[in-house]
Parts: C-alpha cells; sequence; structure tokens
C-alpha cells in the first residue's frame, strides 16, 4: 500500500472537535444547502487568465463572492484564486474551458474584477452547458481529482447534469511541441483545482510537492499515454453554442514569462529598498552585507568567523554559541573577538569536538536587530583518541578494549535509573514516558542513539508522538493517546555496535462514550489491496462491548483535503474487513470505523493512513521514480481518434474473500489491450444456470477488484468479468467455481486451560491455550473479575498475541479470576471458561517463577462402566518447586491399534489424582494421558496409557485402593495412607490389608502386615530396619473376597531424614492446651495441613489453628473425649516432613491436670524484697519476678498502709524484666518500720516484706548519709583511689593517686611536710591516674605527702604519711626490689687480681651487703676488700693465693629476707683468672714503656714554595726507641736540603730550608722498640709562587690549612701494621662531614663506623689497654666503662 506524503493527523478533524454530535450531521446540512442554492459542478471552475493580473483578479472575485453570501458549491466555483495561492503552481495557469459567457474573450478576465453580479451571471451560465459540463467531469477525472472537492455522492448533482460515460468515448492524438513549431500557435489547457482553504492549511510544502507530483503523473498520463480525455480548446458560448480557440506562439508565450520576471525582481528591489528608509531618511535597521560563512576543519586548528554589518545608528555585534552568548572572560585565551569599521570577527583557538555548534552573529540597533548564522565541524582523523580523556579521567578504556573506527571504546556500560513504569491512560489523554540513561564510560562527542519501539517495532516522532533525548533523559510522550498506542514500550540506547534495552506496558483505556452502554472504538483501522477505485478497509474489534452485544460496524470515509466524511455501509457489518468501492482515481481518502449496538453508536476509531486511489503498479512507480514538478500546465491537441483494439478476458479470476454480505473478486488484466487503458464489466449468475447478469450495469469498473453485494445467504454463485476501452467489450473470462454466499472464516472457539501465575504485588501472568481449529486469529482479550463482585474489567483493550500475557494494574491482596477470547475478522469467541482463583501476591522465589511439573505416570483404570471410566495416577516425580494446583486429562480412541486425535476429558483442573471421564463409548478402546498444572504452568503430558476398554466391570470383589502415599517416615516406622476403591464390588468394604516387601525383593517375597482386615484407611508400619528401601500396597475386602491390589507406591528408604521434628504438645502458662509443629524445610509456597486420624479437620469448633512462618499451632478450645485421637500436621511442598501426636484417655487426664496448674499461679520471685543504698544517698527497695505480664502490677505497703508515688517514693513495674523497685530521696528517722511489696499478675500473686528497725534501721540510715556525702563531693574533681605508693622497676618510689571528674581547668598540687613541691610539667591527668615521682628515694625523702584537686567546682585532697613504720617499709620494699633486681656473680681478672662483681638497678645505704667464702663470712682487710662503684658491688682480691679458691657467696637483706648470689672460684675458673691477671699485669707494664710519639707533629701542612719548613715533635720509650723517616711510604734520609734530627732519644726535628713543589707528599716518623712500633704522619702541600697547586692531594691553593694537634692517644698516629686515616679541616670551610671521636667504652668498629658516616674523615680512637683492665672469663660486660678523652673539634 503506498499512501501520499500527508498524514490525516494534520487536520483538525481528529481533534477533539471531530467526535462533536453537530458533525454527525455534516452530511445531511450539506444536502440541504446544494438543494437551496444553484449547484454546480466543483470541476467546472476552471477560468482563463492571462499572467498575474489575471490571478489578482481571481482572487478578488472569489473575496466578491464570499462577501455576498454565496452557497458553499458557489464560492468553490470561484474559488480558483484562493487555491492557486496556496499551491502556488498554478499562478499562471490558464482559464477554464467551461467559461460560457457571451462576452468577447479578451474580456474574460475581467468578469472577476467587477462584482457579484457579474459572478452571477457566471454561474448561471454554467448551468446551461451540458456538453461543457461533461468534458470538463472527463477533464477532472483525468488531471484535476487531488485538488478539486469533487462529488461526494449522488444528492449533489443536479438531475439534469447526471454524469454518464459513453462507453466508446473518442480518442485524443497526443501531440509534442517541437522547436519547428514555436511560432504556431497552441492550445494551453490548464485544470483548475477547487477546493477549501481550511483543507489546505495542514499541508507542509514537501507534503505539497509530492500531491502535485502524484497529480501530475495522474493527468500526464491518462491525458499523453492513453489519450482518453477531451479537448481542452473548445468553450461553449451561452447563445450560439460556437466554440472559441484561445491560440498563441510559444515565443510570446516565453516572453511574456521572461516579463513577469523580470518586473517581479524589480519590485523585490525597490520594496528592499524602500524598507531602509523612514521619515528622517537617516536611521535604518541592520543589515548583513557579508555574512558570516560556515567552516570545516581538523582538531586542534584555529578558525575565524568574519562578517559586515551596515546600519544606523552602528549596529552593536553579539556571537552566541547554540544561542548562548559568549563570554569571552569565561573562556580566557579561547575566544577574540574584534569589531573594526564595520568588520566584525570570533576568533577560535585549538577546536574540539566540544567546539560543534551553531554560531549566531546578532547585530542590534534603535531600528531592530538581525541575525546570521554559521557553524563549525571539527574532524579528527581516524583511530586517533584524546590523549587528554585518558589523563583526565573522563575517558576510562581497558587495555584490552577494542576501538572503533571512530576512536571510542566498543563496550560501554549502559544503565537506565529513574526508570518508567508500567502506564495507565484513557484515550484523548497525554501520556509520558521518561527513563535516565547513564553511559559509563561518558564520552561526550559519541552520542547514543535513542530508539523507541512498541510492540517491537520502531516509532518515527509525528504529530501525536513526540521524543525527546536532553543528553541525560529520554522522554516519549503520547500526546493524544489511543487504544493503537497499547504496548510494550521499549527504550533502546545504542552506542556503537553494543546497546541496552528496557520495557514496560502502556495501557489505554476507552475514553468515555457519549452514549450510556454504547461499546467502545475500533480500532487500528487499515487500508489493503487498494486499487483504482476500491479498497478493503479493516479493523479490529472493540474489547469492550457496552454490556450489550455488538451489532456490526459503520465504516466512513474521507477524502484527503477535506473534512466531509461519507458513511460507506448503509447496515451494519459484523465481518471486520468491508470492501470500499466508488472510489475517484488519483485521489487520497482516510477511513474510520464506529461500532454499533443496541444502546448506540461508539465513538469513531482513530483515522487510518491516507490511501491513494491508484493502480498498484502506478504507485509502485510513483514510489520508486517520481515525475518531475507539476507545472500546472497540460497541453494537447484534439485530432481524430486512431482505431482501437478490443481488450482481450481476464485471467486468473478467483474469489477471495466471501462473507454472508459480500463476495470479493479478483482477476488479472488481460495480456491484449491495446495502448489505452481498459476497465470492467462483472457479471454473475446462480451456480448450474446460463443466467449471466451484469452487475456493474452503468460505471464500469477500473481496479481489478470487485465486491459484489446484495447476494442471496446461502446460494450458490458463479462470477465472470469482461474488459471494455474505447474500441469495445471484449469476451468474458472464465466463470469461477460455485461459491455459496456464507462466511468462509468462523468464529473461533474458547481458548482453553487458562493458569494464572504469580507476578508482582500487582499483576499476574496469565496463560492459556490456543483455540483448536483457529485460523487468521488477530490477537486475545483477557478480562478480570474480583472473586465475588461479579464485574468483569478487561486487561487490555488492545489484542495481544501469543497465549501468554501480564494483567497489571490489580490489587493486592485481593482474589481474582481471569477469562480469554480470541479475535479474528469474524468476530470474537466465547469467552474460555474462568480459571482458578489467585490471590494477587508477588511471586515465589522472590519474582522467581519456577518451572511447570514433570508428567505425572502410572496412569490406571479404578472403575469402569458402560459410558465411562475413572482414571487413577501418581503425582509427578518433579512438582517444580510449588505446589501442584491441579490436572488436565486427555484421550483418544484406538481403533484396530491406530490411536485418533486427542480430546480434553476436562477443561477446568482437577486437583484429585482420580478423575470419572464421562460419555464414553461402551466397548471402544481408550488411550489416556494426563498433565499436571502448577503457578508455573501446565507440565508435558504423560506418556499414553496403555489401551483400557470401556466396559462394565462385573467382578464381585472391590476394585483397587488408589492414591497410596507414606508419611512420617522414620528409621524404624512409617505411616501408610490409602483412598477406598472406586469399584466397591456386589458388596460393602469391610476392611483392607497392607502387604510389604523390600524394594529389590522378589514378586513371591510379599507380606502382609496385618492378619485382620484394618477399618481405617491409614495405618502405622513399625519395626523398619534402618537404611532399607521398602514398597507397599493395599488390598480391600468384601464379604466376596480381597480384591486386585493397588499400585505399588514408590521406594522409601526407612530412615529419619536429618532436621525432622516432632509435633509437640504444650500447655502455655494460661492452662491452654496446644499442638505445635515446626518445619525449617519449607519453600515459599509450602502449607500446614492439619489432620484428626488423617482426616483433614474441617470441624474448627474444637481447634484454632494459627499459622506463622515455619511454625503452625493447633489450640484446643477446650479438651474433652470428643477430641480423643490421632492427631498429624504434614508441611505441602517438602521432602515428606510430617508429624502426628495421639491424644488418649491417660494423655488428656495429664494434659488438663497441667492446665489446671497454670490457670491458678503464684507469681514467682526471683528474689525476695531487698535495700541498697544508691550513689546519692538515696535508698532503694526492690524486687524481682521470674516473668510478669504486660498486666501485671504492685502495691506497696508501709507499716500496713498504701503508700503511692510522689515526691518521696518513686515507684516502677518492668514487666519485660519482672523488676519491682521503689526509691526513697532521704531516708528519715520516721521511716523505721515495715516495708511490703505486694504483686498481682492476672489471678496470680505474691508478697515481700523488710523490716527496718533499731540498729539495722540506724546502719542503713548512716549509709545512707555517708554516701549522700560523697556524692556532693564527687561533683567537683575529686579522688576515686587515695593517696599512695609503689616502687618501680627500676626501684624508684612513685606516688599516685586516681581522680576523677577532672576537665582543663582542674590544677594540682603536691606538697611535702606543707611545702609545695614544684612541678616542671603539668599533668595532663591521663587515664585519670596523677603521679609523682621520686628517684633515689632515701631517708631524705621521708616526711608526709599530700596531693590538692581544685578548680571552680571545688577542690578535694588526699594525704600520705612517709614518717616511721610506714617509711622503714617503704625502704624495705625499696630494698627487696634492688635485691632482686641484682645480676648473677661475675669473675674478671684485671692488673691488680681478681674481681667478683654484680649490678643492682640502685644502690642505697639501707641494704646491707655482706660475703661469705665456703660458709665463712669475710674479714676485709687490705689485701680483700669489697665496695661499691655506681651500680656495681664488688669484691676485690689482690695478689690472689691458692687460699683464696673457693665458693663465694654474696647476701642483700633488705630487712626481711637475704637474697643470695654466688660463684664458684676454683678449679679451672680459679686458673684462668690467675693467668688472666698474670697477662694483664704484664701488658699494663709494656704499654707503659712503648715507644710512642708524645706530640707535636701536625696532620697536614700547606706552605709556600721557597718558605722554610721545620717540624718537631716529642717520642718516649724505655728503652731509649730508635726512630726512621718515610715519604710516601718509602725510606727516607737526611740530605743538604732536609735535615732531620734526633737529640737526647726524645727530640726530634724535620728541617727543609727551601721547599718545592717537589718536596709535597707524605711524611711519617717511626718509633721503635721492644714493646712496640709507632707512625705518625704529616702530609706537606707546597703552593708554588705562580699561583699552581700541587695537587697529588687534591686540596685547593686557595686554602690556607692548619694542622689539627693531636693528643697522644688521637687517631693520627698508628700501630705498624694499621691504617691509619687522615682527618683534615680549613680554617675558612670547616668540613661539615667532620665528627669529634666520641669516647665510650667501645671497639674500634664503632669509629669506623662513625668515620662511615662521616665520609672517612673521623679519627679513629685507639682502645689503649689499661692495666686496670682485665679478661672478661664468662663473656660479661667489663667492671668498669674506661672514660675516654674526647679530642677537641675545630
Amino acid at each position: 500500500m503506498m499512501s501520499l506524503p500527508f498524514y490525516q493527523r494534520h487536520h483538525e478533524h481528529y481533534d477533539r472537535a471531530y467526535r462533536h454530535k453537530a458533525l454527525q450531521s455534516t452530511v445531511s446540512q450539506y444536502q440541504k444547502e446544494t438543494k437551496s442554492k444553484s449547484a454546480v459542478y466543483a470541476q467546472g471552475s476552471t477560468a482563463y487568465t492571462r499572467g498575474s493580473a489575471a490571478y489578482r483578479h481571481a482572487s478578488a472575485a472569489y473575496r466578491h463572492a464570499s462577501a455576498a453570501d454565496f452557497s458553499l458549491e458557489s464560492s468553490a466555483a470561484y474559488s480558483h484564486g484562493s487555491s492557486a495561492h496556496d499551491l502556488e503552481s498554478a499562478a499562471y495557469s490558464y482559464g477554464s474551458t467551461a467559461y460560457d459567457h457571451s462576452a468577447a474573450q479578451s474580456k474574460r478576465s475581467a468578469a472577476y474584477s467587477l462584482d457579484s453580479e457579474s459572478l452571477s451571471k457566471s454561474s448561471a451560465a454554467y448551468s446551461h452547458g451540458s456538453e461543457s459540463i461533461n468534458k470538463l467531469a472527463a477533464a477532472y477525472r483525468l488531471g484535476s481529482e487531488s485538488y478539486s472537492l469533487g462529488l461526494k455522492n449522488s444528492n449533489l448533482m443536479i438531475e439534469d447534469q447526471s454524469y454518464k460515460m459513453s462507453p466508446k468515448a473518442k480518442r485524443a492524438k497526443q501531440n509534442f511541441v517541437s522547436e519547428g513549431k514555436e511560432n504556431e500557435a497552441i492550445d494551453y489547457s490548464v485544470p483548475i483545482f477547487t477546493g477549501r482553504e481550511v483543507s489546505i492549511s495542514g499541508i507542509t510544502d514537501t507534503e505539497e510537492e509530492r500531491i502535485k507530483e502524484s497529480a501530475a503523473y495522474v493527468a500526464k498520463r491518462n491525458l499523453f499515454a492513453t489519450g482518453e480525455g477531451v479537448s481542452a480548446s473548445k468553450v461553449a458560448k451561452s447563445t450560439s453554442e460556437e466554440e472559441h480557440h484561445e491560440k498563441k506562439s510559444r515565443k510570446v508565450a516565453i516572453r511574456e514569462s521572461a516579463e513577469r520576471v523580470a518586473l517581479k525582481k524589480t519590485l523585490e528591489e525597490t520594496q528592499a529598498f524602500h524598507k531602509k528608509l523612514n521619515q528622517d531618511s537617516l536611521l535604518h535597521a541592520p543589515e548583513f552585507v557579508i555574512e558570516p560563512r560556515s567552516h570545516t576543519i581538523w582538531e586542534k586548528q584555529n578558525v575565524k568567523f568574519h562578517c559586515s554589518v551596515a546600519g544606523w545608528p552602528e549596529p552593536r555585534v553579539t556571537w552566541y554559541k547554540n544561542n548562548v552568548p559568549i563570554n569571552v572572560q569565561a573562556h580566557p585565551g579561547k575566544y577574540i573577538i574584534e569589531s573594526r569599521y564595520g568588520l566584525h570577527s570570533l576568533e577560535i583557538s585549538t577546536c574540539d569536538f566540544d567546539d560543534i555548534a551553531q554560531y549566531r552573529a546578532s547585530a542590534m540597533n534603535v531600528k531592530g536587530e538581525i541575525s546570521a548564522f554559521a557553524s563549525l565541524v571539527v574532524k579528527r582523523y581516524k583511530g586517533e583518541i584524546d590523549a587528554s580523556l585518558l589523563h583526565s579521567g573522563t575517558f576510562s578504556m581497558p587495555l584490552g578494549l577494542g576501538v572503533t573506527p571512530h576512536g571510542y571504546a566498543s563496550r560501554f556500560e549502559i544503565s537506565f535509573v529513574d526508570k518508567f513504569d508500567v502506564s495507565f491512560g484513557r484515550e484523548g489523554e497525554t501520556i509520558s514516558l521518561g527513563c535516565t540513561v547513564v553511559i559509563n564510560p561518558d564520552i561526550k562527542r559519541f552520542k547514543p542513539e535513542i530508539q523507541w519501539y512498541r510492540n517491537g517495532v520502531l516509532i518515527t516522532p509525528s504529530k501525536w508522538v513526540q521524543m525527546h533525548w536532553s543528553g541525560e533523559r529520554a522522554a516519549l510522550t503520547l500526546n493524544h493517546a489511543n487504544k493503537e498506542d497499547e504496548g510494550l514500550y521499549t527504550l533502546r540506547v545504542v552506542m556503537g555496535d553494543y546497546y541496552e534495552e528496557y520495557s514496560a506496558y502502556v495501557f489505554v483505556r476507552d475514553a468515555d462514550a457519549e452514549i450510556p452502554g454504547a461499546p467502545g472504538a475500533p480500532l487500528d483501522v487499515q487500508c489493503l489491496d487498494a486499487n483504482k477505485d476500491y479498497v478493503i478497509v479493516s479493523w479490529k474489534q472493540p474489547a469492550v462491548d457496552g454490556g450489550n452485544p455488538i451489532l456490526g460496524y459503520f465504516i466512513d470515509r474521507c477524502e484527503v483535503g477535506t473534512t466531509h466524511w461519507t458513511q460507506c455501509n448503509e447496515s451494519p457489518v459484523k465481518f471486520a474487513r468491508f470492501p470500499v468501492t466508488g472510489l475517484i482515481e488519483g485521489r487520497s481518502y482516510i477511513f474510520r470505523v464506529r461500532a454499533v449496538n443496541k444502546a448506540g453508536v461508539s465513538l469513531p476509531s482513530r483515522v487510518s493512513e491516507p490511501v491513494a486511489a491508484l493502480d498498484p503498479s502506478d504507485r509502485a512507480r510513483l514510489r520508486s521514480h517520481p515525475s518531475a514538478p507539476w507545472t500546472g500546465q497540460i497541453i494537447v491537441t484534439e485530432e481524430e481518434p486512431a482505431e482501437g483494439v478490443v481488450p482481450g478476458p481476464p485471467t486468473d479470476l478467483q474469489v477471495i474473500e466471501a462473507t454472508k454480505n459480500y463476495v470479493v473478486l479478483s482477476w488479472k488484466p488481460p495480456g491484449q489491450r491495446g495502448h489505452e487503458g481498459i476497465m470492467y464489466f462483472v457479471e454473475k449468475c446462480v451456480a448450474g444456470t446460463e443466467d449471466w447478469q451484469r452487475v456493474n450495469t452503468e460505471i464500469p469498473v477500473k481496479s481489478p477488484r470487485f465486491a459484489v453485494f446484495d447476494l442471496a445467504e446461502g446460494k450458490s454463485y458463479c462470477f465472470r468479468v469482461r474488459c471494455c476501452n474505447s474500441a469495445g467489450i471484449g469476451e468474458p473470462s472464465e466463470a469461477t467455481e460455485a461459491t455459496v454466499v456464507d462466511d468462509k472464516l468462523d468464529v473461533p472457539k474458547a481458548p482453553g486451560r487458562i493458569m494464572p501465575i504469580r507476578n508482582t504485588d500487582t499483576s499476574v501472568v496469565v496463560t492459556w491455550a490456543e483455540p483448536p481449529d483457529a485460523k487468521e486469529l488477530v490477537g486475545y482479550y483477557i478480562e478480570s473479575s474480583v472473586v465475588g463482585s461479579g464485574r468483569w474489567e478487561p486487561c487490555n483493550n488492545n489484542p495481544v498475541k501469543g497465549t501468554r500475557f501480564v494483567c497489571h494494574g490489580l490489587v493486592n491482596g485481593e482474589k481474582y479470576i481471569f477469562r480469554v477470547r480470541a479475535v479474528n475478522a469474524a468476530g470474537l469467541s466465547e469467552f474460555s471458561q474462568d480459571s482458578e482463583p489467585i490471590q494477587v501476591e508477588a511471586a515465589i522465589g522472590g519474582g522467581l517463577l519456577h518451572a511447570a511439573p514433570s508428567p505425572p505416570y502410572d496412569i490406571m483404570v479404578l472403575e469402569s462402566v458402560r459410558d465411562s471410566m475413572v482414571l487413577g495416577w501418581k503425582q509427578p516425580k518433579v512438582i517444580g518447586g510449588t505446589e501442584i494446583t491441579g490436572y488436565y486429562v486427555n484421550y483418544r480412541e484406538v481403533v484396530d491399534g491406530v490411536p485418533g486425535k486427542w480430546m480434553e476429558a476436562n477443561t477446568k483442573a482437577i486437583s484429585e489424582r482420580a478423575y470419572r471421564i464421562e460419555n464414553l463409548k461402551e466397548n471402544m478402546v481408550y488411550q489416556f494421558q494426563v498433565a499436571a498444572a502448577n503457578l508455573a504452568g501446565v507440565g508435558t503430558p504423560s506418556q499414553p496409557s496403555q489401551p483400557f476398554k470401556c466396559e462394565e466391570w462385573t467382578i464381585a470383589v472391590p476394585g483397587p485402593p488408589h492414591d497410596v502415599t507414606c508419611l512420617e517416615v522414620r528409621q524404624d516406622s512409617l505411616v501408610l495412607l490409602w483412598k477406598e476403591p472406586v469399584y466397591t464390588g456386589r458388596s460393602p468394604i469391610v476392611g483392607y490389608y497392607v502387604d510389604m516387601k523390600e524394594t529389590e525383593a522378589k514378586e513371591d517375597r510379599w507380606k502382609s502386615v496385618n492378619e485382620k482386615p484394618l477399618q481405617n484407611k491409614y495405618l502405622k508400619i513399625g519395626g523398619l530396619k534402618q537404611g532399607v528401601s521398602y514398597v507397599f500396597r493395599v488390598r480391600a475386602t468384601n464379604q466376596a473376597g480381597v480384591g486386585k491390589p493397588s499400585d505399588v507406591t514408590s521406594p522409601v528408604v526407612a530412615e529419619t531424614r536429618p532436621g525432622t521434628k516432632e509435633l509437640e504438645v504444650v500447655v502455655d502458662d494460661n492452662g491452654v492446651i496446644s499442638l505445635n509443629f515446626e518445619c525449617d524445610q519449607m519453600s515459599p509456597n509450602s502449607k500446614f495441613v492439619w489432620s484428626k486420624n488423617y482426616e483433614p479437620i474441617e470441624d474448627d469448633t474444637r481447634l484454632n489453628i494459627d499459622t506463622k512462618g515455619g511454625k503452625s499451632k493447633a489450640t484446643f478450645k477446650d479438651l474433652g473425649e470428643d477430641d480423643l485421637g490421632i492427631y498429624s500436621c504434614v508441611v505441602t511442598d517438602t521432602d515428606g516432613a510430617s508429624s502426628s501426636y495421639t491424644i488418649d484417655e491417660e494423655e488428656m487426664k495429664r494434659l488438663l491436670a497441667l492446665s489446671h496448674e497454670r490457670k491458678f499461679p503464684t507469681v514467682p520471685l526471683a528474689s525476695e524484697l531487698a535495700v541498697e543504698i544508691l550513689e546519692k544517698g538515696e535508698v532503694r527497695f526492690w524486687l524481682q519476678a521470674e516473668k510478669l505480664s504486660g498486666n501485671a502490677k504492685a502495691n506497696f505497703i508501709f507499716n500496713d498502709k498504701e503508700i503511692f508515688n510522689g515526691e518521696k517514693y518513686k515507684m516502677k513495674v518492668d514487666q519485660k524484666t519482672g523488676l519491682v523497685e521503689m526509691i526513697m530521696d532521704k531516708l528519715e528517722d520516721k521511716d523505721e518500720g515495715t516495708y511490703t511489696f505486694q504483686l498481682q499478675d492476672g489471678k496470680a500473686t505474691s508478697q515481700s516484706s523488710l523490716v527496718l528497725i533499731g540498729d539495722v534501721f540506724k546502719k542503713l540510715q548512716d549509709e545512707a548519709d555517708f554516701q549522700r556525702k560523697e556524692w556532693h563531693r564527687k561533683q567537683g574533681p575529686h579522688f576515686v583511689d587515695k593517696l599512695g605508693w609503689e616502687v618501680t622497676d627500676d626501684c624508684n618510689v612513685m606516688l599516685k593517686c586516681k581522680v576523677a571528674n577532672i576537665k582543663k581547668e582542674t590544677h594540682i598540687l603536691w606538697y611535702k611536710d606543707d611545702r609545695e613541691i614544684m612541678v616542671d610539667e603539668e599533668h595532663d591527668f591521663k587515664d585519670g591516674v596523677c603521679t609523682l615521682l621520686i628517684s633515689e628515694f632515701s631517708k631524705k625523702d621521708a616526711g608526709t605527702y599530700e596531693v590538692i584537686l581544685k578548680d571552680d567546682r571545688g577542690k578535694d585532697s588526699s594525704q600520705l604519711k612517709l614518717k616511721d613504720t610506714a617509711f622503714a617499709d617503704l625502704m624495705n620494699e625499696v630494698c627487696r626490689r634492688i635485691a632482686l633486681s641484682a645480676t648473677d656473680l661475675k669473675i674478671q681478672s684485671t692488673a691488680e687480681g681478681i674481681r667478683l662483681y654484680s649490678y643492682v638497678t640502685h644502690y642505697v645505704d639501707d641494704l646491707r651487703v655482706g660475703w661469705v667464702h665456703n660458709d665463712t663470712q669475710i674479714k676485709f682487710t687490705d689485701r680483700v676488700k669489697t665496695g661499691v662503684t655506681g651500680e656495681q658491688i664488688w669484691l676485690q682480691i689482690s695478689e690472689p693465693t691458692p687460699q683464696d679458691k673457693g665458693k663465694y657467696t654474696m647476701e642483700l637483706f633488705d630487712g626481711k629476707t637475704v637474697h643470695k648470689k654466688t660463684v664458684d672460684l676454683s678449679g679451672q675458673a680459679f686458673d684462668d683468672a690467675v693467668a688472666e691477671f698474670q697477662s694483664l699485669k704484664q701488658a699494663l707494664i709494656a704499654e707503659k714503656n712503648r715507644a710512642r710519639v708524645v706530640g707535636g707533629l701536625p696532620d697536614v701542612v700547606t706552605i709556600q714554595e721557597g718558605k722554610a719548613l721545620n717540624l718537631s715533635c716529642t717520642v718516649w720509650g724505655d728503652p731509649t726507641p730508635e726512630v726512621s723517616w718515610l715519604k710516601n711510604e718509602k725510606s727516607f734520609v737526611s740530605d743538604a736540603n732536609c735535615i732531620l734530627k734526633y737529640e737526647s732519644g726524645k727530640n726530634v726535628s724535620f728541617t727543609i730550608s727551601s721547599v718545592s713543589t717537589h718536596d709535597s707528599g707524605k711524611y711519617s716518623i717511626v718509633v721503635k722498640n721492644k714493646y712496640g712500633t709507632e707512625i705518625s704522619d704529616v702530609t706537606v702541600i707546597v703552593i708554588s709562587v705562580s699561583g699552581q697547586t700541587d695537587t697529588a692531594q687534591g686540596h685547593d691553593q686557595n686554602n690556607v690549612t692548619v694542622s689539627k694537634k693531636k693528643k697522644m692517644t688521637t687517631g693520627s698516629k698508628r700501630k705498624e701494621g694499621e691504617k691509619k686515616e687522615v682527618t683534615t679541616a680549613t680554617k675558612e670551610t670547616p668540613d661539615t662531614n667532620e665528627i669529634c671521636p666520641v669516647e665510650k667504652e667501645k671497639d674500634t668498629k664503632s669509629n669506623q663506623r662513625a668515620a662511615k658516616k662521616s665520609g672517612g674523615k673521623a679519627a679513629v680512637v685507639e682502645k689503649v689497654p689499661q692495666p686496670t683492665e682485665s679478661l672478661d672469663m664468662q663473656g660479661k660486660k667489663p667492671l668498669e666503662k674506661p672514660a675516654l678523652s674526647k679530642p677537641p673539634c675545630s
């Protein structure tokens, strides 16, 4: 189907106004006005005009006609000027062939400009020229159809002007204009189209051009190709019937056209000039002389826009970017705006994608404002990515992420926020859908593509649908919603090759009917199979019939460009398709449909898309190759027609649609038809006869389609078709086969198996089965109803396809039923059966739908009679995660082993696993299958059962029991249940036998569980073996014997499942007896099912059942003999969770006795009444009950009088904790007596008393007063723990106290013997502890210590006396700590002898020390003496002898305890100590007499060349040492230049009379005797006179270096073989890396490490053995720490 370029929704008639009742009478009012006025053909409104003058005259004539109150048709006859003005292409058209006035040709155009009288005469002239009218009608048919008002129905035609077409019209020979005939006169015929001005107002320019193309194509095809038409060169005169030809040469026409163009241009220039002028001829509005030009540049380039503006006063120019003023200050360096001498420019630097925009230059002065626009496009090379985005974090792309050709990430995370939900609206309302889109990564220059879909079809913007994308939020607005807009709306966000979608449903209800009870409007009106004069209109039936059946539908049509609707059918049609004939070729139409019922006519549907009455081949040709724009001129000449060709018979004639109302025929044009168009005559005859009748007797049809009406329903007809053209009527086609006039398409049957499924808390999913033998289904309507309301509401208003639909907008918690009906063109089916009720709740599993159950199995026949059979089957092994809601049974006949078609036995689900199938055929063999259903849907049917024959059972014994199940499976027992047989035999059933065997045992191993028949239909079977699998079966018996056994149960393993819980009986505190069962294996859909004696409990007068979560309780209202029995509880949708409890007479008596005790209880007390003193001195009386209910209360009694809550007494009862208390502010003398608390909790009572008399009361009162005082004290800073002392690990004494309620302003003061102790640091009260540390505590520290806290809130103090006994106790503790800190005794050899020593942390004189040798107290002499050096306690044995061997003990007495330390000085230990003593003694002698340099030599000497150098030093040793010199490590002797002297065995001198650069170097003096050798170095640096320095040692000549003097122990001396390190320093710039050696008792490694830190410039301190040093025999530290002298640092 091809649609012309404009849509009916552009016109006003679809607004709400078109539904107004006044419009329903449009046709009748139109006809009434026609009869009262002088009507003429609208197509006779063409008139000759010349140039623009004629055009203006025609417009004036039209206005005059309107002023004269002409009728609608009369004014339309002269509406050429108005139409030409709207369409422009007819502005220079030439005249009408029908103008019949008797005046001369040259005066015709003037007639338009006279007055209404001339127009009246012109109108009258039209009524006389019937021949001209006929020709005009032909011309109208061949070219003017698209725009003229046309004939809407037969009532508009004047009787003497009726239109009749000749079957043999003359052909007009076509004529083409050539250059050779340039000066010949030719005819110009211009069809002038009439139309109402309001009808064209909605047409856009583009649509207008397309309309012109269509009209031009039709006109030129008919006039030039077929030649069918009339000559437009004849004009009928009103009096003499003369013909006048208006002719002029082509050359004249072209010249006149050129003159008109030149004149028009001159007028435009003159108008432009005058626009600039005003009263003072000076001021004029701005005008762009040069407008800015658009640019396309590469990224990072600069661009400059230029423009030039004229105007006075001088205009001010402002630049805009996307209509936002450009702020240069906000973007420094980005924009440069200049204005010089009327030339204005905007320069943009380093352009990027953000600069892509539309730029506007706006010029403004007092006379007005004008703007000019230019665009900027910035391009980037392919594959290039903006590196700045990668670093700035705005562009995130993993290393492995691909890049698109645009340079963007190929994967995006698209998410939807603030999404639109399911929406509900009404026809005519506005509905908006919106959603915020978040895209990661967010790339500004890669914008998403926003697409909207309805039911999977892409939506394009239109008048009714608007789309908006803000960059973050996508929105879609339905301005005027219709039911066609209902559906699933999907928002798709596309980023490159990746996209995300979000969907929600939109529901649109019918608008309120204008007539109560009228049906809803039809919907989805479409035009099918459109042809030249024929189209099929289809629609969908509405869901709402208004309460009365729909009788049919009216179809209305409207020609595009008008607002006049015409009803196409006189009586309502029921079929939802209707063929509309009688269309005018080349015109476009729209259609609408209205439904009718007994109450009235519905509102009209939404109009269809426009459809053009064109041949399909012409429509396709127009769609693919549009013609050139129509100029409004058609050039023809009239010549004698050539001889035509009679067409052949049509082919492929067939009936494509047959209903009770009409039959539609279709055929193909004949191959033999000549070069002109053909038309058709349709003939019919009753089948079996040859009485052919022409259906369209007067007007042949143009389309190869035709609808035949007025046929007798139920009769058979044959049809054939003939072709005709100007040459004659051809032979008929082959007749069709006999066609019965009846609906070939039947109304569908009702859908089946309606299954509601929970979805959300406001929606339900409904599924159904497609109706059998359904054809051409359009969809389904679903209705819902609240259970019990009887009112049905449509769930959808647009038929849905498929067999599943989500019904939204339901009320949470309500129960609904649903029904469905199918829709096709024939009508709506009957409603399906109502579904099972379902409560609207969120779907199980948190919204996740479970699977449908697996097939049932083991189908068996339980009973068979002549025309029915009872089936039984087993529950599916997989129920799909939720309980089974029912079963569906199918059956089929089996004839000679060949199964037939499956048929439904039940359309409503059955809950039992047994079902009787009625209306079967006796002795027929049947097969059955069963399908289970749950909330997720209907499962797969079972396999077909074995064939069963439907026949009367006559056996005497009962049939098999069925539905055998196992409950309460434990490790040694289970309970077996079954149902009685459907077939009982010839006598009643008297009992049952239960058989069992192990699963793997053979069939002969069946054994009976009971010897006597069971009266009950249950049995608890015990004695099972744990872990063994069993199967069971049941047989029924009557007087005739034992019947057939039931089906075998599924194997059951005897085991107690983990988590199995038993049913418990509970008697609560109120004496209520209840049965309680708990299950932790429940699924969301599980239920507790209680039964008595394994029969469902239906009588709720004895029990109350309450279930919450995984617990269920059955409470007895009044336990009695009627309640005796076995109570069981089963939890559905679990793995057999069940339990039972038996209440017999003994159990009933026990429970009733326990209940009586609970009914009359006492309040149990956890504690009796007690009293305590609170922090503020308040007195608290309290007791606690074990448990109190919310209704518990207490009475408070004092001395037999009740006291109440008030100022003195504060009472409180806490039912949750059972605590009852009373608080008194103060205990006075009058409060002495007896206090009693009385409790009452329901019927339970209790009391407790407390006697406060005499000493008990007095003691309590004193304690209360003390606590009150203490509380007041604690309101300010106070002591929590009083001042005390403790001895630290370092044997110091620390005074400490704990404080509280401290703030920054709180001060702490310490005193000793009333004298303040000055503390260096303020205490920070960390952890609330204040301390005073006394180091090296001794007798002088004895005294009284006090600490005071004070601030603005008050003060508190605490004292500690450390005198006499308290001081002695403290000193004893100090001595004890010192004694405990003593180290083990060590042995140390020295140069004097052997020393025994021990270290303590601190030593005080109070610590008494004694020494014992071999258990004998040592008497001290000059040789053996003891002492204390620092923290070292020692015993010195000088010149040891063998008598000094033995065990030595040091005894430390702390005043209470003796602490001992022992060492053994004998054997090898003694020998080693003595040997070390001798060695140290000799080393001391050697060290004293060793050769050494005492002093005098510097480290470095810097001297100028030519100067004298004299160095001297002193050496010492015993015997006298030998002295030698080295230069640069080589032997060096005295010569004439260098004089070396050694005098008196101690004075050494080194003299150079005149130094030179050759004398630079390192000089070493070597002193040596038998005790050792020592070398001392000095570096000499000679500076030459020329200013150059001998850089052998790397020193700068500008430095005057002074040697560092060294003492005897400095590092400038070294023993032979040791490396010496030199330290130098300059006077001006001391070496910052030099450090002075720190002399501590450490080996040279410490000093070497210091030397490394200082870059090798630190002096090495040698450790010289002293005579007092000795060998540490046990690896302990030396006795003394030698003090090394520290050399001065320069």
